[in-house]
């Protein structure tokens, strides 16, 4: 065994085999995995098997179609058989939500290259010779990538591949501490003796959580047990294999249950509404070899209506039930990425589709490692996104949630009850009383829009507008037409001092940096020039600064931070700290010289001050995100109630209203403001979004500069595009369609209550972005006419006066 290493990958299951592959196939040899007792010990043997491209996260799923490419490249290379049956998959539809689901990701397909379509129920008879009874059927969307494989000959084929770039594999060999040095390297203890590594990778799997515990690092997951039964031999499959056939892969999402061929039989799971929990005080370490105990008391409900669907089980014996547990993170994605606050510590964990997505999450985390980054979005599976807030307490009750409803339907305006309120700000009481309805970012409560009278408090989740709309239309017209005021909680918010802040920023940020009491918008590039952040930066003095971004990156952002920590610069995430309000519209200078005695009215646009508002010591920033005359006023966090009191009482008579997330994002699109997450993202440059103007090409040396002089005449360009719209409007993703064929997509959209116009953003080729442009966004499988806008939808010039 080497003592040392440059990579020790912790964990035999399939994705430390592949994460070991792609390191070696990206070109590190000098690596190593150590597994307390043979490969595929944990959750990979009892596995199902199954393997799918669908998944609501479009980088996710063409990471899943990598993965599933690569088993052929696989075999070829090691000559080991992964067992693949590419049988096809069937998704049904027995509802017209889920129907309006299976549309929308076909068009999401359409533009990722992936070869899907949508099936009638007579289609869907005639692929399954008829064992699958139609009744209540819709439709179905069908993938020809969809399969099944061996997972213990598919793990091994990674662990030879592996073996073959130079890479070494230690069983029966348990490792019992992992400790740092001050230099960033680890002391990897084990059974065997010690190894000392460059860096750690946590793929654990079942142990992850015991394994995290060793380098005091929390990781949000939870096994949970999953249970799935094989048949005996069923005629009906064997007339199958006779004519040289195979069944296909069917998921059958109201029967909460997933079939598929196995031998001369069938196989079939089920995702219960009931779902058990498992290891809630820990994994025991000589677990791995052993099933749970059956359970099909659990499960009774939905054999009962897997037999109506497909009657043919109803006859067929029971071979055998597999009984295992998997881990689960709380929203059903990975956990991968740089751990926060640790040098050179690594998860990949949670992968609870191992099979769909072990190579494309061995893929992302070897580029991470090796090339710095990733070459596709990683935020829908990076460690950080749970940043350090997340306890047991929370983690159970989301990932129990998230089990249960793997196969509901899942909606653009969807917000999950379970483990909720847990972050809440000093207006959470207050806000209540006045009718907020929650949503919530990075696990903070954040109102999207206040009910009244008789209207609903919860949004019932669609694909269609939904039961938001007048309230929605409702604030967006107290903004425009007086004044609005809106919570700055989710707002991330940092601080930088010291003698190296300007040329920390200078060195971090791409943009330009302003002058004392102004405030300019920043992107934060990586070495690709790709946008890993988009910040407003005030000057409060010589080498003092405040950046706000969005709060749900803060992980994201505070770990790039340290990796590029700067000598003489402190940075602080004072995201909770310091909080506040924005108040926006054509009275809002009013409000503001109401409540101080500094001259409000002498604030520039993009100008900041420090004001003492009622008696709270304020930062006010003379900006606005929803197009009007605004400000954001920044108080210390035990001041907050305070300065609402003082804004609302001196409010009263102007009309102030407050005014949540829909109408924030309503009223964006006037102006054709990009959003974080959306329209900004690291899989786009800004050069594509726009964001390209905010560079300081005059000042050398910030990260991604070169890269981003390099991409300065990209293929894409962001555009807005008002859309004949039915009762639905984009939500992103949407194909667009130019002269009969797919040249862009849809990143967000909503409804202009303001202009009366249904609005998307999006994509398109350069050459084909002019003012009046005929275009058309499928919207639920129909397209609908739309014309390309290279003007705001609306100006109000006060707001820059």
């Amino acid at each position: 065994m080497r003592t040392t290493t440059r990579v020790a990958v912790i964990g035999g299951g399939v994705v430390g085999c592949s994460v070991l592959y792609h390191l070696t196939k990206l070109g590190w040899s000098d690596v190593m995995l150590i597994e307390r007792s043979e490969l595929t010990s944990g959750s990979t043997w009892h596995a199902a098997g199954g393997f799918h491209t669908l998944n609501g996260d479009t980088n996710m799923a063409a990471l899943q179609g990598y993965t599933i490419r690569l088993y052929r490249e696989l075999e070829e290379l090691t000559g080991l058989s992964c067992g693949l049956h590419h049988v096809g998959g069937i998704t049904l539809a027995d509802s017209p939500q889920r129907m309006d689901q299976l549309k929308a990701e076909r068009a999401k397909h359409r533009y990722m290259g992936l070869d899907t379509a949508i099936l009638s129920p007579a289609e869907v008879a005639e692929m399954t010779d008829g064992q699958v009874n139609t009744d209540g059927l819709l439709g179905a969307l069908y993938d020809p990538l969809d399969g099944h494989l061996d997972p213990s000959g598919t793990t091994h084929a990674y662990a030879r591949a592996a073996r073959m770039g130079g890479a070494e594999i230690v069983l029966h060999n348990r490792v019992l501490e992992t400790n740092p040095r001050p230099d960033g390297t680890w002391d990897v203890v084990t059974e065997q003796g010690t190894i000392h590594a460059e860096h750690v990778v946590n793929a654990a799997g079942l142990w992850a959580r015991e394994v995290g515990a060793m380098a005091g690092v929390y990781l949000p997951l939870l096994p949970m047990a999953h249970q799935y039964l094989v048949t005996d031999e069923i005629p009906e499959i064997v007339a199958f294999l006779d004519r040289g056939k195979e069944f296909p892969h069917v998921m059958d999402p109201g029967g909460e249950s997933y079939l598929r061929q196995e031998g001369r039989g069938l196989c079939i799971g089920f995702y219960e509404k009931a779902p058990e929990p498992w290891g809630l005080a820990g994994t025991p370490w000589e677990f791995g070899h052993e099933l749970l105990p059956d359970n099909l008391d659990k499960v009774e409900d939905s054999i009962a209506f897997a037999y109506r669907r497909f009657p043919v089980l109803e006859r067929a014996g029971v071979k055998r039930v597999i009984h295992g547990p998997f881990t689960f993170a709380p929203d059903g994605n990975p956990l991968i990425g740089p751990v926060p606050g640790l040098r050179n510590y690594w998860s990949a964990c949670a992968v609870m589709a191992g099979f769909s997505q072990g190579g494309g999450m061995g893929l992302a985390l070897a580029q991470w490692m090796i090339e710095g980054e990733v070459e596709r979005d990683p935020r829908g599976f990076d460690v950080a996104r749970f940043g350090t807030w997340t306890t047991p307490g929370y983690t159970v009750p989301k990932v129990v949630e998230n089990y249960r409803m793997r196969f509901s339907v899942s909606y653009p305006n969807e917000e999950r009850p379970a483990a909720r309120p847990f972050r809440m700000t000093a207006m959470y009481d207050t806000f209540d009383r006045m009718g907020a309805v929650w949503g919530q970012q990075y696990g903070l409560e954040v109102a999207n829009w206040f009910a009244r009278g008789g209207e609903p408090r919860v949004e019932t989740p669609s694909f269609r507008r939904s039961d938001a709309w007048e309230a929605t239309a409702r604030e967006v017209r107290a903004v425009r037409e007086r004044v609005g005021i809106n919570e700055l909680q989710n707002f991330g918010k940092y601080r930088v001092t010291g003698a190296g802040a300007e040329a920390w920023l200078s060195r971090v940020m791409a943009g330009r940096l302003p002058a004392e009491g102004r405030i300019s918008l920043s992107p934060m590039l990586a070495d690709s020039g790709r946008l890993i952040g988009d910040f407003t930066i005030a000057r409060l003095g010589p080498q003092a600064f405040q950046l706000t971004a969005s709060y749900g990156a803060q992980g994201w952002h505070m770990r790039w931070f340290e990796r590029h920590a700067g000598e003489g610069a402190v940075v602080e995430n004072i995201s909770d700290r310091w909080t506040g309000f924005q108040i926006a519209g054509p009275r809002a200078a009013e409000l503001l010289g109401r409540v101080t005695n500094a001259d409000a009215g002498a604030l520039p646009f993009l100008g900041a001050a420090r004001m003492t508002v009622g008696m709270a010591d304020c930062l006010v920033l003379r900006v606005s995100y929803t197009g009007d005359l605004g400000y954001e006023i920044y108080a210390d966090a035990t001041s907050q109630r305070h300065l609402w009191d003082v804004l609302w009482g001196a409010g009263a008579d102007l009309g102030l209203a407050p005014f949540g997330m829909r109408a924030m994002m309503s009223l964006r699109l006037d102006r054709g403001f990009g959003s974080w997450g959306r329209e900004y993202t690291p899989d786009y440059t800004p050069a594509e979004t726009g964001l390209g103007r905010f560079l300081d090409w005059s000042r050398e040396g910030w990260i991604g500069r070169e890269a981003a002089l390099a991409a300065r005449e990209p293929s894409r360009r962001l555009c807005t595009m008002v859309v004949e719209a039915a009762d639905a409007d984009v939500s992103g993703w949407e194909p667009i369609w130019l002269d009969g064929a797919v040249r862009g997509f849809c990143t967000s959209g909503g409804y202009s209550h303001w202009t009366g116009q249904s609005v998307a953003m999006g994509f398109l080729p350069p050459e084909a972005i002019a003012d009046g442009r005929a275009v058309e966004v499928e919207i639920l499988g129909a397209r609908r006419a739309a014309t390309v806008r290279t003007a705001p939808l609306w100006d109000d010039p006060r707001m820059r006066a």
